[in-house]
């Protein structure tokens, strides 16, 4: 096939040419902004799945379906060991400068901006001091006794509370798409929840839309224990067949190009049915396959390729971030069970011949980088499918 007719697109938060399979999630979301505007209770959304099931894509997505209904919205992404402040301040601008045409009193935007801008310049609470290098880009003057107690939860209570004070003027709403959830600071998940808890409780129009590892509920429900009813969780998983089968047909027919049932069920298996495999598998195809239809031979013939590819850039890319003594801990879990499910940290101990408690340091920090996730007490798992597949490849 033409290379540079392919229709295929693996690649981090990139959207596929079809987003198959989500349409569940995309109509429930549409609920939820209209009942929102209806004055209807509802919670905050949290997405929740293991690496390249597609949960940066599924956010954009939802932000397309906010945009489309003209509510403000703002996107971020959390970074271990960094304060919210900064990045909430500029998706929260983003949101208003959405609004603010609508908005019939341009002193109402001035006055919001105005608390903006002292929230974002608020230092460590320990000193109560404005930072005096790093401006917020916000052309007017920060207020002062708003947002601006130094305390985080205070703060973005209050500051959530302002922002949809503006959208409801303009008859809108405000929706914080949050990827990477899980990387939140403790402070700022407890600020977060408690600004969520009050917004649900007032009916205001700004919801809290976040992605995240598997593990994102209990971070949550460690933060506050009334968590997991003021969110409403959504697993994102690997697509069913069907729906994979349609990820590849849909854009290759837009070419004039179409696949076997044979080599469909190939993909299927090669891919496990995760979008970015599905991706990554279908492009390497699309490029070798000689002739249409492209049969199951072609994907056998790709499939080397493609888990080349794949072991460099996404398994690779991962891999080279841990540590020996982390490698040696991903490994030994490679070879328990599956070495794809979850497994117990004690086993992993015994395996190695050492103490649970001396393994502790390896394993904190591969959950810390993303490597490893802990959704129960004693068991841990990959966060990256097929990563216990490319392990043993590598402890040969």
């Amino acid at each position: 096939m033409d290379p540079v007719r392919n229709p295929y697109a693996p690649g981090a938060g990139q959207r596929p040419p079809e987003l198959a399979g989500r349409d569940l999630e995309l109509g429930q979301f549409d609920v939820v902004l209209e009942r929102i505007m209806r004055g209807r209770p509802e919670r905050s959304l949290v997405l929740t799945g293991l690496r390249g099931v597609g949960k940066t894509v599924l956010l954009n997505a939802l932000r397309s379906k906010a945009i489309e209904r003209l509510w403000g919205t703002g996107k971020i992404e959390a970074r271990p060991d960094t304060s919210l402040r900064r990045p909430v301040a500029a998706a929260l601008h983003t949101a208003v400068r959405e609004l603010a045409p609508r908005h019939r009193a341009p002193e109402r935007i001035e006055e919001f901006l105005g608390v903006l801008k002292a929230f974002a310049l608020r230092s460590n609470p320990a000193n109560g001091r404005l930072r005096d290098r790093w401006q917020p880009g916000i052309d007017v003057p920060a207020t002062t006794g708003r947002a601006d107690s130094g305390d985080i939860e205070i703060d973005l209570v209050e500051l959530f509370a302002d922002a949809a004070s503006v959208a409801t003027d303009v008859g809108a709403g405000i929706a914080l798409f949050i990827d990477e959830m899980q990387d939140v600071a403790p402070e700022d998940v407890s600020a977060l929840c408690a600004s969520c808890h009050e917004l649900s409780q007032t009916g205001a129009p700004l919801i809290v839309v976040g992605a995240g590892l598997p593990h994102l509920p209990s971070v949550l429900s460690a933060s506050k224990s009334y968590s997991e009813r003021l969110f409403r969780y959504v697993r994102i998983d690997r697509l069913e067949r069907e729906a994979a089968d349609h990820a590849l047909l849909a854009p290759a027919e837009r070419e004039g190009v179409t696949w076997t049932p044979e080599a469909l069920a190939a993909m299927y298996e090669a891919s496990g049915g995760y979008p970015y495999f599905v991706q990554a598998y279908g492009k390497a195809t699309w490029d070798l396959a000689p002739t249409n239809p492209i049969g199951a031979q072609d994907v056998g013939v790709a499939a080397p390729e493609a888990e080349t590819e794949l072991a460099v850039g996404f398994f690779g890319s991962r891999y080279e971030r841990a540590t020996p003594a982390e490698r040696e801990y991903m490994r030994t879990m490679a070879t328990l069970g599956d070495g794809e499910g979850t497994v117990s940290t004690s086993d992993v101990a015994a395996a190695l011949g050492r103490k649970p408690s001396s393994l502790s340091p390896a394993r904190d920090s591969l959950i810390k980088k993303g490597l490893i996730y802990s959704a129960e007490r004693g068991t841990i798992a990959f966060t990256v499918p097929h990563f216990g597949r490319y392990l043993r490849t590598q402890s040969l």
